[in-house]
């Protein structure tokens, strides 16, 4: 049984299937056959691994080869002799490699494959999700910074109310515009106007004019800075220049830039005390 399984596990098995053994061998195998069940046994299995790796790898042939197989067949038909040697050929013309290594190869490949997509999934994933939270790091930092501007802003105009030297003044509308106001904080001892610019109900200006601030001192008006009713205002308080003493207080519309006296027909707020 030892000479069997040598026999077997030489090799010459596989070669007879296939078709390339010498006569010799071709001989010793048939031999082997007769004698010993467990050979033609082995050979069978072969034969029928063979035959369901040539199955599963077929490829069916286009109409334009397979019509000039069968005629080159029916051709050769009439020629025995010519048939029986081109037979001869293509059969040992065939050599095919052991399915098993086929197969682990191509699993291999195909599982190797498969890993290189997932991991390109992966880092896909994981790069959206660092972009993601990146946004989210710059959105969330520039609220803050809103949120610390607002709280500054509410601070000082907390101190401005707070601090008895300012007076708070209304600056009411006139006739150019009826429904406007304004608050004005003024400190005559700290030389400081600020407008409230929560407060100002005046419309939008347009981009060729501007609102301006003047102060009466002596009877005289003294300009205090001009500024802007935007549609949507960044400043809680806006400073404008200094004056320590004031009859009044009102509010032109100029050009924009401001002008060196006050349009008195623009006259759009004013207050007196």
């Amino acid at each position: 049984m030892e000479d069997v399984k040598t026999f077997i596990e030489s090799g010459i098995l596989e070669l007879y299937v296939l078709g390339d053994v010498s006569p010799a061998e071709k001989l010793q195998v048939e031999e082997m056959i007769q004698k010993h069940p467990v050979v033609r046994a082995e050979l069978e299995e072969m034969e029928k691994a063979l035959e369901s790796y040539a199955s599963a790898n077929a490829i069916e042939p286009s109409k334009t080869q397979r019509d000039k197989i069968l005629n080159s067949l029916l051709t050769n038909l009439a020629d025995d002799s010519t048939f029986s040697k081109k037979a001869a050929t293509v059969a040992n013309v065939v050599s095919m490699p052991p399915p098993g290594a086929t197969s682990f190869y191509k699993y291999a490949f195909a599982a190797s494959i498969a890993l290189l997509l997932l991991s390109a999934v992966a880092i896909y994933n994981l790069n959206n999700k660092l972009e993601q939270k990146t946004q989210e790091l710059v959105a969330a930092n520039s609220q803050n910074q809103q949120f610390a501007q607002r709280v500054n802003l509410m601070n000082n105009q907390l101190g401005v109310f707070r601090d008895s030297s300012y007076k708070i003044l209304r600056l009411k509308g006139t006739k150019n515009l009826p429904s406007g106001s304004v608050m004005v904080a003024w400190s005559s001892a700290k030389k400081k106007v600020i407008i409230d610019m929560n407060t100002l109900d005046m419309p939008v200006n347009d981009k060729d004019h501007q609102y301006q601030l003047w102060a009466l001192v002596n009877g005289k008006p003294v300009d205090l800075g001009v500024f802007d009713k935007l549609s949507t205002d960044t400043a809680d308080m806006k400073q404008m220049k200094s004056v320590v003493l004031a009859q009044a207080f009102a509010v032109t519309r100029e050009p924009r830039g401001g002008s060196v006296n006050p349009t008195m027909s623009e006259m759009m707020l004013i207050t007196q005390f």
